[in-house]
Order: structure tokens, then sequence, then C-alpha cells
């Protein structure tokens, strides 16, 4: 996932992949507990896109109060 292409999405579409990404974290780590999980590398992509949406909806609302 690219800061670019989530720049270019609405709020609303921000909110709804923010909530998948938040179930996709929670299935891992249920994965995980289990030792179910094969690719233990997603854990660090989902917490890193989950923040980098974080911070363009932070951005969009910033420049939404100006």
């Amino acid at each position: 996932m690219n800061a670019q292409d989530l720049r270019a999405k609405t709020p609303d579409e921000l909110r709804d992949q923010l909530a998948s990404l938040k179930k996709e974290a929670f299935n891992l780590r249920f994965q995980q507990a289990t030792a179910q999980m094969e690719n233990t590398a997603r854990m660090r992509q989902v917490r890193r896109d989950v923040a980098r949406v974080k911070t363009v909806l932070n951005e969009k609302a910033a420049a939404a109060a100006e």
C-alpha cells in the first residue's frame, strides 16, 4: 500500500479500509496464537498499513479544519 494511493481516496473509503485492516490484524493475532500463521511478515505489513491510513486520515482532518 502506498501513501499516495491513500491520499487519493475519500475519508469514508479510508475508514472502511482501516476497519478491514483492523479485522485482518485481529485474525492474524489469533492465527499466531494458535501457531497456524504461515506468513509472519504479514503482521508487520498490516500494522504499518494501519498507521499509514491513520496518518492520511489525520492529514485530511487537519486540512479540513483550516
